[in-house]
């Protein structure tokens, strides 16, 4: 059996998070509105004057693309499972090198012409190409640079698009549905000037500093949207938001963070994870019996109070919506009896006092006080830890050479694929000391490898979904690595703004929503 070499994904590395007292995905249901304007108001931060999906992983430009490129498949409702999106069905050649989709009839651009193979294999050209670095950032960190595990993409009729891989990368699918792989195409404007357009549910009418207008796409190939107009605005801060909110000049904000004001809050557990990672080389994090004392002596209530709003304790190694994530015993808790029989079992030592790195960086979440907790709790069972604070890249140099004893990190499921999370945090691959390293336990498993490392390249999804099934319980028995919390999607929304579902992801659908007028109001 050929064993082919996985590319390591990029993960982007930042901080800790928080707990509501109840979270919610969907707005409130209201009576139905007498009237209904057609213009939703949505702010945002960052909203970019010009759109190009290509240019960013997260935030408010994926959410916008989100509704105006469609993308060869697309997420399912509160997960990131996949459904048909330009691409009706798909299949895998036996290598797993030839991944065919085979294109949806009818589907035009906005300018009327039709979507063909050729339009996909143009548009995913721009990225894949040596010259499209700094650009393509989403094509790079997905598929491993420009071009990446991607060899080539074809159109061997109007309606097959064929991406051909340097070797088997079963993420592809999933990967396919964010915001920044979307297809588009480049027109040139009566001014001469070339812009994008996209076969969304929306077009891009206006733009200028800190506002971006779209309307319904007229022929959309699926259900029209519910609002004809969105128009997105830059926000600064809650301040802004909760007054032009109750001006009605804004009807819906998506902070980056937890919104001050609690009603009409919105909340969904998100992709970024926070965790704490043990330095396995090293004593006493090198036995396997401390490491689970910890997570026994760590109350996930006691974090969540810690973690304010920002965030939810995380019990489990894959959040909520991500799929292949293993529903079972809970991995943080345990009675103080479980506790100390751990500590004797795994000889620890009243003169162990390792240090907790916790590298500095902004954030919505306070991560003095998170860390604190943590010290607390351990503290309260005997184990003492001492709190070390560093400048972002001072620690993140310090991680890559598995200096530190234990950290207070965090890491992204990228795009909401299991590979992209779990192969970085857990394999050897990962954890070469140097630039490279990702895997910050330096943790290495030839079990644990084997099974991650074959779900990147099986094509069968159920097969995947039972590898990665594996090798959680692979890592709640060993924990190189505790999950602590998965960071909140939040959003803020008028009474009367109805259909709004949060996504996961955080690149939430919003042809579904509609705002309804009060009578006697003014549009």
């Amino acid at each position: 059996m050929r064993v082919s070499v996985v590319c390591l994904p990029v993960i982007v590395l930042t901080l800790v998070v928080a707990w509501p007292s109840s979270t919610r995905s969907q707005a409130p249901t209201s009576p139905a509105p007498t009237s209904t304007r057609r213009e939703l108001r949505v702010g945002a931060p960052g909203v970019p004057a010009t759109l190009d999906p290509a240019t960013a992983l997260e935030g408010t430009v994926p959410l916008i693309a989100r509704q105006v490129f469609d993308t060869l498949v697309a997420y399912r409702e509160g997960t990131t499972d996949v459904e048909p999106g330009l691409a009706t069905r798909w299949h895998v050649s036996r290598d797993g090198l030839i991944w065919s989709f085979t294109l949806r009839d009818g589907v035009r651009f906005e300018d009327g012409t039709l979507l063909t193979s050729a339009d996909v294999a143009a548009s995913f050209e721009r990225q894949l190409r040596p010259d499209a670095v700094g650009t393509a950032v989403v094509w790079s960190a997905l598929f491993r640079g420009t071009p990446g595990v991607v060899k080539e993409v074809k159109a061997p009729d109007p309606h097959t698009v064929q991406i051909v891989l340097v070797q088997p990368y079963a993420p592809l699918v999933t990967l396919l549905a964010h915001p920044g792989l979307g297809i588009v195409k480049t027109v040139t404007g009566g001014d001469g000037t070339a812009r994008l357009i996209g076969t969304g549910a929306y077009r891009v009418v206006d733009a200028s500093a800190g506002r971006l207008a779209l309307e319904a796409a007229p022929g959309y190939w699926a259900a029209p949207p519910k609002s004809e107009r969105l128009v997105f605005l830059e926000i600064g801060g809650d301040e802004q938001a909760e007054a032009e909110l109750d001006a009605r000049t804004l009807d819906v904000w998506f902070p980056p963070g937890p919104p001050q004001r609690t009603e009409g809050a919105l909340s969904l557990p998100g992709l970024r994870v926070g965790y704490l990672a043990f330095q396995t080389e090293k004593e006493p994090f090198s036995r396997r019996k401390v490491r689970q004392a910890v997570a026994a002596a760590l109350d996930p209530v006691a974090i969540g109070v810690a973690l304010e709003r920002a965030a939810v304790p995380l019990q489990s190694f894959l959040p909520p919506g991500v799929w292949a994530r293993r529903e079972g015993s809970p991995v943080l808790g345990g009675s103080r009896r479980a506790v100390r029989t751990l500590l004797t079992e795994g000889g620890w030592s009243a003169a162990h006092k390792p240090t907790l790195l916790v590298p500095s960086a902004e954030s919505p979440v306070n991560v003095p006080k998170v860390a604190e907790a943590i010290q607390v709790a351990l503290g309260a069972q005997s184990i003492q830890l001492a709190l070390r604070t560093e400048p972002f890249d001072a620690a993140y140099a310090m991680l890559q050479r598995g200096e530190h004893d234990v950290a207070l990190l965090e890491a992204p499921v990228i795009a909401g694929d299991p590979h992209l999370f779990l192969f970085p945090l857990s394999t050897s691959e990962a954890a070469i000391k140097g630039p490279r390293a990702l895997n910050f336990s330096f943790y290495r498993s030839p079990a644990l490898d084997g099974a991650l490392i074959r779900a990147s390249q099986l094509t069968f999804r159920a097969e995947r979904a039972r590898l990665y099934q594996r090798a959680q319980v692979l890592l709640a028995q060993e924990l190189p690595w505790l999950p602590i919390y998965v960071r909140l999607n939040w959003a803020l929304a008028r009474g009367d703004v109805h259909g709004l579902r949060l996504h996961p992801t955080g690149f939430h659908r919003l042809d579904t929503v509609t705002l309804g007028i009060p009578p006697g109001s003014a549009r």
